[in-house]
Parts: C-alpha cells; sequence; structure tokens
C-alpha cells in the first residue's frame, strides 16, 4: 500500500522539518520530495504537514506514520537483505556522539542487533570533533556526529537550531562575565558558543570543563552556568534560557552520519563487511532519527 520510497522521503523531511533539507539528504530534486509526500498523502488520505513559506510541522496524522514508517522501511530492509543474501556481517566500528548519551539511540542500536546477528558492533561515545578525527584515521567505520558549519562531509540526518540551556531558575548578572559549561576542545559546541560570545562584545568565562555529557549536566542542573546545546536533545531538568537573558544568537548545527572511506577503499573482504554493515546501520539511524531527537521518554 505504501511506497518504501516516498515513506523515506517523509521520514527525511519529518526529521529535517525541511523539503530542502530532505532532498539534500536523498540526494533528489526539491519537486520530487514534494511528488513524493503529495503521493503519501493520496495514499493514507490524511495531510502528513502542515506547512508555509518558513516552516514543516507534522501533523497528528504525521506523527503517527512516523512510527509506521519506520517498522515498515525496517521489516522491508530485512526482507530485502534476506532473500538476496547480502545480510552484513563482520566487525563495525560506531562512533557516537555525546549529544546521544541520553536519547533513545540505544533503542536503535539495539535493533539493529536483532536485525543482524552477524555484525560484530563496536561503540565508541565521544566528542564530535574527536570522532571526526578517529574517522579520518580509519579508526572508525561509521560516525554519528555533529559538523562544523563550514564542513560539507556527511551525509545530513537533521539540521537543528542551538540554544542557551541552564537550570530553569539560573538568572545571569548582566554585569558579570557569562559562566559557560562546555566540552574540552575539540567541542563543536564549545568553539560556536565562545564565537557568538565573542562577536556581540559579551564578556564570559569557563564555569565547567567535562568530556561527559552526564557531567556538563549535573553542573547545568546545579546552577553553574549555561550551555549551548541543540534545542532537540535539551537533557531533563534542564530549560531554554528566555530572551531576556540576553545571550547572542548561536545559530544552527547538522548532525551527520559519516562513513568511513579507508574500509571500503581496501577492496578486501573484511573492509567490504564493515562498509556494508556500516550501511545497513545508516539505514536504521536514518529511519529512526527522529527517535533520537525526542529524549528517552
Amino acid at each position: 500500500m505504501y511506497d518504501p520510497a516516498q515513506l523515506r522521503t517523509f521520514l527525511a523531511v519529518a526529521q529535517t522539518l525541511s523539503f530542502t533539507q530532505a532532498a539534500r539528504r536523498l540526494g533528489l530534486r526539491q519537486s520530487t520530495v514534494s511528488q513524493h509526500v503529495r503521493r503519501l498523502e493520496e495514499a493514507t488520505g490524511r495531510a502528513l504537514f502542515t506547512r508555509d513559506t518558513h516552516s514543516v510541522e507534522l501533523t497528528e496524522a504525521g506523527e503517527a506514520m512516523l512510527g509506521f514508517a519506520r517498522r515498515i522501511l525496517e521489516v522491508h530492509e530485512q526482507a530485502a537483505a534476506y532473500f538476496t543474501g547480502a545480510r552484513p556481517g563482520g566487525r563495525l566500528r560506531f562512533g557516537a556522539s555525546e549529544d546521544f548519551v541520553l536519547t533513545r539511540l540505544t533503542d536503535i542500536l539495539e535493533s539493529f542487533r536483532r536485525g543482524h546477528p552477524e555484525v560484530d558492533l563496536e561503540l565508541t561515545v565521544e566528542l564530535s570533533g574527536t570522532l571526526h578525527e578517529r574517522l579520518d584515521a580509519g579508526k572508525l567505520d561509521l560516525v554519528l556526529a555533529k559538523r562544523r558549519p563550514e564542513d560539507p562531509r556527511g551525509e545530513l540526518v537533521w539540521h537543528d537550531d542551538l540554544v542557551w540551556i541552564g537550570a530553569p531558575r539560573l538568572r545571569l548578572d548582566p554585569d558579570l562575565p557569562v559562566p559557560l559549561i562546555v566540552y574540552p576542545p575539540p567541542g563543536i559546541t564549545r568553539a560556536l558558543a565562545m564565537e557568538a560570545l565573542e562577536q556581540s562584545g559579551r564578556p564570559w568565562r569557563v564555569a565547567c570543563t567535562s568530556g561527559s555529557l552526564n557531567g556538563l549536566v549535573a553542573a547545568a542542573r546545579a546552577g553553574l552556568g549555561v550551555m549551548a546545546h541543540s534545542r532537540g536533545l535539551i537533557p531533563p531538568g534542564l530549560a531554554r534560557l528566555p530572551d531576556r537573558a540576553g545571550l547572542p544568537e548561536l545559530g544552527s548545527v547538522d548532525f551527520v552520519l559519516r562513513h568511513g572511506e579507508r574500509g571500503a577503499a581496501r577492496g578486501d573482504r573484511r573492509g567490504q563487511g564493515a562498509a556494508s554493515a556500516a550501511g545497513a546501520l545508516a539505514a536504521a539511524i536514518l529511519a529512526g532519527g527522529d527517535r533520537l531527537q525526542r529524549g528517552p521518554g
């Protein structure tokens, strides 16, 4: 009843909330993306999105279709792999950014393991900048992480705004430097936060540094300072700071998937196995990416 190509397009739009970004992710024309969504809406008899010239939002029917589309595509991929004999196997070195520690990434990985028992999945959780460096050095096969604004590499999972967050009762003194809670270098949000404050002429100081998201969240909940964070990944117990706090705009951030080049280019069985497994996991993450934005609950 529902075309898998149209479902993939629907998921891409739902996760990026942008027909333009979905087209870039899928390598399609924007008119093709619009056509796929229109045909899916005709098949369901429901509007899946409300959209105008400035925004795209899921309708109630679109929210319901998210779960159905993920499950349909998951079963479709499993059936295709089974009957073609192209089941991936071998060792897959997967790196995920610290941003996803408190999300439902574990649900996606658990589902992937059930569907691909031949894959030996090795997970590394690190800062986005560190993961990109390890991928470039051939130490990882697939990375899910933020990318710097000037970096064109990677397959877009979703595009999100960066916002200032802190304890709900936190109040900043406008006469004192902004207390920052940041990752150590090469943290991407660290650099963006400092650049935004410097460009606005607002003084700042580092109140806490931690390589662990749990450490940063604990410091923020204790009221030690503010963090720059993805709007779609705000941890429980923290809130976006209101405009009256007077902090500068942070811009946006892309979350992307990047595949390692060395393993796929080697041409041997191990390299081909890693590339095949990475492709299967990337497809699972793209299909379930909206769950990462909604947190653990």
